[in-house]
């Protein structure tokens, strides 16, 4: 690109140069000869001043000096040089300007300039200057010669200034064919910087636009599949159980355990349209998730997770507030979020496991405590990747990304014992601003 615009650059700096030139070394040469035209009329008057009355008679005649290289001479009427230097027999234009009186001037090998010299209104000579139309090419060359170096100084102006602006717009390009090449080697992170170009700008803010979208979408992507990966164990796990022990169970109601997998099936589906509604799917995220009663979740993940408690030898304890109970929420985010958190408290907490349900002005509390507690930095706890124990670090994540989806807050209200808290609006009421309060008594 550098060389092409100082191609440019140079072709339209010699078109210029030649639109201007030409026309200026014309002027030049016809000045040239003008002036020296000029000179020579000049010479030949005041040399026509000096002829006598006594010319014709013979008295001699005393001629100033010639201008510079030229010749200077005095004719008389049958054109014989009389004084001065000249040819001996005039010329022809010596002999129009006796013939007609009038002065006469020729441009050729020489330059003559024939200035009639009269007396008693009668033509008794004529005054011949001339130079040799060499010397006057030679001066002519020389300001050519001139103009020819001032011409290739502009050339080599010209030719500084396009590679300067060549590299001036080839380094944003450059830079952006980098990053280009640095995004496809897999660094995501990498944006066109902007520079003084206008265009190039605009192209480099729609590069960055279009990596930011594609980050966003392997962004998700990649979530997608840690999250359904979270998610679904744990309820597999259990239905596998489920009915791995109503098979070998020879005593076992068949009904009861297909209802029972029928149920976790059910929640198995409503776990997977969250995450994939959470990844942004288009048949899923079109529509908004169904609202059920507050109270009956939490009754519902009581049910789920009191067994799973009980085998590692815990309480779970559930205190719901009765006032609030029958207010509706987003049934399976509330239920996916409620989940993690038991989940978490399960895996990294230690001592009873309380849920507690409150009323909080415009909104709704949960609060999810036990009796550990949390040694995470809180400003990384609910980033992707960071863990409160031993585990990938995606649940309090999700967790919190599935609140924001309906417009409710996540957040650690106590470290020791720990504590989290869900703040869900209430219907027809909007999330509040503040911090989120903290948790209840823990009962």
């Amino acid at each position: 690109m550098r060389q092409h615009v100082v191609r440019v650059a140079l072709v339209a700096a010699i078109v210029a140069l030649t639109l201007l030139v030409v026309p200026l070394a014309v002027a030049i040469r016809v000045s040239f000869f003008a002036d020296e035209r000029g000179e020579l009329e000049r010479a030949a008057m005041a040399a026509a001043v000096r002829v006598g009355p006594g010319f014709t008679a013979g008295d001699p005649v005393e001629l100033p000096s010639p201008p510079g290289e030229g010749r200077l001479g005095v004719y008389d009427r049958e054109l014989r040089l009389r004084a001065g230097t000249g040819p001996r027999t005039a010329d022809t234009v010596t002999g129009r300007a006796v013939a007609d009186g009038v002065i006469e001037e020729h441009t050729g090998a020489e330059l003559v300039a024939a200035v009639p010299v009269s007396q008693d209104e009668r033509v008794v000579g004529v005054v011949r200057a001339s130079v040799d139309a060499g010397s006057v090419w030679n001066r002519v060359l020389l300001a050519w010669a001139a103009l020819a170096g001032v011409v290739l100084v502009a050339l080599g102006v010209a030719v500084l200034v396009a590679r300067r602006r060549a590299r001036s717009l080839s380094e944003p390009l450059e830079a952006l064919s980098r990053t280009s090449q640095a995004i496809a080697d897999g660094d995501l992170t990498a944006r066109a910087a902007g520079s003084r170009v206008a265009e190039i700008d605009q192209v480099a803010r729609t590069h960055n636009e279009m990596v930011r979208r594609l980050s966003e979408l392997l962004r998700r992507e990649r979530h997608f599949t840690a999250n359904a990966s979270h998610q679904l164990r744990t309820p597999l796990t259990g239905l596998r159980l489920g009915l791995e022990t109503a098979l070998h169970d020879s005593g076992a109601d068949p009904r009861a355990a297909l209802e029972e997998a029928l149920e976790r099936s059910q929640y198995l589906q409503d776990t997977i349209d969250e995450v994939l509604r959470l990844a942004g799917a288009p048949a899923v995220t079109a529509s908004r998730p169904a609202g059920r009663p507050v109270g009956a979740l939490l009754e519902h993940a009581e049910t789920r997770w009191h067994g799973p408690l009980a085998l590692d030898g815990r309480r779970l304890d559930v205190v719901i507030d009765q006032a609030v109970a029958a207010l509706t929420v987003p049934g399976r985010t509330t239920a996916q979020i409620l989940d993690i958190l038991l989940d978490n408290a399960r895996r990294h907490g230690s001592g009873t496991v309380t849920v507690t349900l409150r009323e909080i002005g415009d909104a709704l509390a949960v609060d999810v405590g036990d009796e550990g507690r949390l040694t995470t930095d809180a400003a990384e706890l609910f980033a992707r990747g960071a863990t409160t124990g031993q585990g990938q670090g995606i649940g309090l994540s999700l967790a919190a990304d599935l609140a924001d989806s309906t417009g409710a807050r996540l957040g650690l209200t106590r470290r020791a014992p720990t504590c989290f808290t869900l703040l869900l609006p209430a219907p027809s009421a909007d999330l509040p601003e503040a911090d989120l309060p903290e948790a209840g008594p823990v009962r």
